[in-house]
């Protein structure tokens, strides 16, 4: 997991004709495979006359980004791979590209067809706002209240975020944390308190 990504803000287009036939790049933010497919029939709908409607989308993911891409019908290798590979090109993530073709009579070719599914991808991603996402990882972490200044000075030494302070029968600390500091964060705290601190991930 990175500690930040690149991601596009709203919505972007671009258009372009090869031989008659009409190409229109739809660039969307997508941050889940549920969100893809609710774009995907929503697009659907609106273009339902196209000849085709090929995409492809790149999502963060975990360890590894989550990549697919579909022809829908053209020759394989054709539209869902040069649209993947421009993404990839612009280093983005959380983002969906659907190409609508709209077939004006003319075979463009295999050749043809990947430059026209590429160019006009490229041409929505360079139109489309790009921002950067940071990743935090949510720890709460527990300890005997005699320990706090240990645990809070060990904190304030670590670019963490202090989310929320309670005190009761023992300390609880939430702290925000780029996923690159985690490992020594924790080894830290375990030594700075003999053991004594313990930890666990939060999940929403």
């Amino acid at each position: 997991m990175t500690d930040s990504y690149r991601t596009v803000e709203g919505k972007s287009q671009a258009k372009v004709v090869r031989k008659k036939s009409r190409f229109i790049a739809l660039c969307r933010h997508a941050s889940s495979v549920e969100e893809v497919a609710s774009l995907l029939e929503g697009e659907r709908r609106t273009y339902h006359d196209a000849s085709h409607r090929c995409y492809a989308y790149r999502l963060i993911g975990g360890a590894e980004a989550i990549e697919y891409s579909s022809d829908a019908g053209e020759p394989a290798g054709s539209a869902g791979l040069p649209i993947l590979q421009q993404i990839q090109k612009h280093d983005l993530y959380d983002v969906l590209i659907i190409v609508v073709r709209y077939f004006g009579g003319i075979k463009l070719g295999i050749g043809g067809l990947i430059h026209a599914y590429s160019d006009v991808t490229a041409e929505a991603l360079d139109a489309a706002k790009i921002i950067t996402n940071k990743q935090e990882i949510e720890l709460s972490v527990r300890f005997p209240p005699e320990i706090s200044s240990r645990v809070m000075g060990l904190i304030h030494r670590h670019p963490v975020r202090v989310e929320d302070v309670k005190y009761d029968k023992e300390g609880c600390v939430l702290v925000a944390i780029p996923p690159s500091g985690v490992e020594r964060f924790t080894r830290e705290l375990k030594e700075a308190t003999g053991a004594r601190a313990h930890w666990e991930e939060r999940h929403d």
